[in-house]
């Protein structure tokens, strides 16, 4: 069953008309169609709501609304929240609201996962998001990702992780019997099973993740 979020309007009132943009509500910061948008949720202990933004309007009282596609966090999904999912990641669903205005307590951004991933730093405002998914059939788009390391996880950009230099896989340093201070100490790594190779390979360090690109320092996103 889908979500319902706080501040429903299920029947717009007539002579509405769409506006450019809205200036969030104590604040200067302009939100405009296709921006993502905090949103205020009804139980204060539950972190914001996450929408983006697909149409905003008033109506003769001067009433703002705005039509908003949901991004569910891993918990409120079906199956909820597993190892692999990030601490910011989000997922698009196909659940639309139209919601009171007043409602939206800030900006944020939401990235691809790629993106997200290259990102020196992360704010309190980044989320990032790699599957679309269905709220009434709790189906994701796509379905399955690479997976990586023994244990066949796919990669949650929270973790450390090493590459082989040898089959270009990814390890977790738990998974391949080193601390997560031991694997930052590494010049090199090398797995076990390529490690029984005696063929000479380049020594090229290894990449902070397996979506970054180029040879980065290894370390988690900072957040």
């Amino acid at each position: 069953m889908a979500k319902t979020r706080p501040g429903l309007i299920s029947k717009p009132k007539p002579g509405k008309r769409e506006l450019d943009s809205y200036t969030i509500r104590g604040t200067n910061k302009v939100v405009k169609v296709g921006d993502c948008v905090l949103m205020r949720p009804s139980d204060t202990g539950k972190p914001p709501y996450v929408a983006k933004i697909e149409g905003i309007e008033t109506d003769s009282r001067n009433n703002v609304k705005v039509r908003v596609r949901w991004y569910y966090r891993p918990e409120e999904a079906l199956g909820g929240r597993r190892q692999f999912h990030g601490a910011k990641e989000l997922f698009l669903s196909d659940h639309y609201d139209v919601q009171s205005a007043h409602t939206i307590e800030g900006k944020c951004v939401v990235h691809s996962f790629k993106n997200y991933t290259k990102l020196e730093n992360v704010g309190a405002e980044d989320y990032y998001c790699r599957f679309e998914y269905k709220a009434a059939t709790g189906g994701f788009t796509p379905d399955r990702v690479a997976v990586y390391c023994k244990c066949e996880m796919p990669y949650n950009p929270d973790d450390l992780m090493v590459e082989c230099e040898g089959c270009k896989d990814w390890y977790h340093p738990a998974c391949v019997g080193m601390t997560i201070e031991d694997a930052k100490k590494l010049d090199h790594f090398v797995c076990s099973e390529c490690s029984s190779d005696d063929t000479k390979r380049p020594h090229n360090g290894f990449s902070s993740s397996p979506e970054a690109d180029g040879k980065v320092e290894t370390k988690r996103r900072k957040r």
